[in-house]
């Protein structure tokens, strides 16, 4: 059986409650962090091969780097009030200070960088949302970091599926580096469940099922996903939010549509 769930824990000196690196994942290109600060607590961090993309999942927060900083950063205080958070994007070999105004919850997202692009605000203005599927299919998606716009390797969307709806479906893929068709891309999925004591469903396997695991999802756990589709459901009474983070030796996100359930999408827009 595959380990695939990360939970979060209780936090660290640092206030970190959940950490994914390419090591603890076996994978190369995805690191993955969850930090819960309280108010006036303060963190500082190198990013030293990494660019990063700070997601202020709650909260309020000043951040500074090594050429610029923002002032009271921050305006939803839970995710669920599902508007577009502010975000920072950092290049690799600079640094970055945390400053909580409020108590904080952040995530950071890292991959390699290569230094082409300097630290900047994304501002929820600059990200694009988008109403995706049809009917139970549907979701809400907010396009923080997408390749439309300038990073290295990373690519970073949340998504809000309400309850008793499927996201991430039609199952995809996209583990083969076979473009134009289909990019190779490890992704992290960061959840949160309102009321916080439901659950999430979220399968991962293949089409041999060399992999395959459903998994019951709680409130901040993070899964992995190395290879294969990986669907996600809301039980009725409970939505659900995921972040995900994306990233590959090419930075474009190409995905590949299980054969046996395409034929859903073509049904569901034609309720629309």
């Amino acid at each position: 059986m595959a380990d695939l769930i990360v939970p979060t824990q209780t936090a660290n000196k640092d206030g970190r409650v959940l950490s994914i690196t390419p090591e603890s994942a076996g994978w190369e290109y995805i690191g993955f962090e969850v930090y819960s600060l309280k108010k006036g607590q303060e963190l500082k961090q190198n990013t030293q091969q990494n660019e990063v993309c700070i997601v202020i999942l709650s909260g309020k927060c000043n951040v500074a780097t090594k050429n610029q900083q923002w002032k009271e950063l921050g305006k939803r205080m839970d995710v669920f009030e599902k508007i577009p958070p502010y975000s920072v994007y950092i290049p690799n070999d600079d640094h970055y200070e945390i400053q909580a105004l409020t108590d904080l919850d952040i995530a950071v997202c890292e991959s390699l960088g290569k230094g082409n692009y300097p630290a900047r605000l994304i501002a929820p203005e600059d990200v694009g949302v988008e109403h995706r599927g049809a009917d139970n299919i549907a979701r809400q998606v907010h396009n923080i970091l997408p390749e439309q716009q300038p990073a290295d390797s990373l690519l970073v969307v949340e998504v809000f599926t309400p309850e008793g709806n499927w996201s991430s479906y039609p199952p995809h893929k996209h583990d083969q580096d076979n473009l134009p068709h289909e990019s190779y891309l490890e992704e992290t999925y960061y959840h949160k469940v309102n009321p916080g004591h439901g659950f999430a469903i979220q399968r991962v396997y293949t089409d041999d099922e060399s992999l395959d695991e459903t998994m019951v999802v709680k409130d901040g756990d993070a899964v992995m996903v190395p290879k294969g589709y990986h669907p996600v459901s809301a039980p009725p009474g409970y939505e659900v939010y995921y972040l995900n983070v994306m990233a590959g030796p090419i930075r474009t996100w190409k995905f590949h549509n299980s054969q046996d359930h395409e034929w859903i999408m073509d049904k569901k827009l034609a309720l629309k």
